[in-house]
């Protein structure tokens, strides 16, 4: 599938602004294609470099202003893919934004480059930052009936754009346990401070059965045998991954509202799946609420943040339980949402009709999911 993604178009405009550029986003979800689709615009102007290859990293890691100037030359665009692999990355692309006039660096991560760079000076005022997501529903050109058709393997199988290109369902599982295994989480196991890569993996395991539950930090310190702390620290790395996001209790009107715990959701269904490794179809499995929960609301992030829209994301829920699977929230305005995948029963929870009178309330179902999030 040959498929210009909706951020080139945002970097694009981007481009000669005296502008350190940020991609972040997981392993394998189109950063490199990305950065050469940007290179190829620019042929004659354009100077790439792979920090994870060693001669690149020597050559940036060098960190005067004649250095980058001998290295860049007369190009106007310079190009880091993996960036986070360069020492105190921070450092050295503050340096040559300051100090090389008249470029445009685009720098890639796989991880939140302070991660890494956490004595780096930072980049305020010089960057814009993006998140590439795997494939969005609203980058792709279909209709609703064709994307319709594809929706219950895309439930299962995620969006990582190499799954586009295998010919059957075998080859698409092994692509997804391969990601997890080799590519995914390997910015987290390269950290010193991860001292058992087992419990990580353990870890990811417990949270992807309870994707969109509440979770309790102690009882999962307690099932996996190490302090909560340790367990905190996990769940900020694998966030910092982009493998996976908790949303916070919505609050503020209600006494009985729960606003201390959090949920935690996979940002693609596939990597959720390949860790419990249950491919099974939608008919077979008792999760499809879930993984339409999950595929909604990460659907629904992709569009806002391709269209430069960025709310905030809770979920509500009171202490009697009663609940609303999501709130989206800009400034004073709110919107509820309620996932329905069958047909199950219909009705905005008492307490929120009650206490948020004027708050629009939509459930998404199969039937209307498709202009919510294209």
């Amino acid at each position: 599938m040959d498929l210009q993604r909706l951020l080139y178009n945002t970097i694009y405009q981007k481009i000669g602004q005296q502008k350190v550029i940020i991609i972040y986003g997981t392993r394998r979800v189109g950063k490199t294609i990305l950065m050469e689709q940007i290179a190829n615009a620019y042929p004659n102007s354009s100077i790439s470099f792979n920090a994870e290859d060693g001669d690149d990293v020597a050559k940036l890691a060098k960190r005067t202003i004649a250095n980058y100037k001998a290295l860049i030359g007369d190009k106007k665009i310079v190009l880091i893919d993996e960036a986070q692999q360069i020492p105190e990355v921070g450092k050295v692309l503050k340096l040559m934004i300051d100090g090389v006039k008249g470029i445009t660096i685009i720098a890639s991560g796989s991880s939140s480059f302070d991660l890494i760079n956490k004595a780096g000076e930072p980049l305020v005022g010089r960057s814009y930052s993006y998140q590439l997501f795997p494939i969005a529903q609203c980058e792709l050109k279909e209709d609703m009936l064709t994307a319709y058709r594809q929706l219950e393997e895309r439930l299962v199988y995620g969006s990582y754009p190499e799954l586009w290109h295998l010919p059957n369902l075998a080859d698409k599982e092994n692509y997804l346990r391969n990601l997890v295994q080799g590519y995914l989480l390997k910015d987290i196991f390269q950290f010193k401070d991860v001292r058992n890569a087992d419990k990580v993996f353990q870890l990811l395991k417990l949270l992807a059965y309870q994707a969109g539950s509440e979770v309790s930090l102690n009882e999962l310190a307690n099932t996996l045998g190490i302090n909560k702390l340790t367990v905190e620290h996990y769940l900020d790395l694998l966030t910092k991954v982009f493998v996976i996001y908790s949303l916070s209790g919505y609050g503020g009107n209600l006494r009985k509202e729960v606003v201390k715990t959090k949920k935690w959701y996979f940002y693609d269904n596939g990597i959720r799946n390949a860790i419990i490794n249950d491919f099974k179809p939608i008919q077979n499995r008792n999760d499809v609420g879930i993984l339409w929960e999950q595929y909604v609301l990460s659907e629904r992030q992709k569009r806002n943040a391709y269209n430069h829209y960025q709310p905030s994301y809770f979920f509500w829920r009171t202490y009697d339980q009663q609940e609303v699977d999501f709130i989206e929230a800009n400034g004073d305005e709110i919107a509820a949402i309620e996932c329905k995948w069958g047909n199950a029963k219909r009705k905005v929870p008492t307490a929120f009709a009650k206490t948020y009178a004027n708050v629009p309330f939509t459930f998404i179902d199969k039937d209307n999911y498709f202009s919510y999030i294209h």
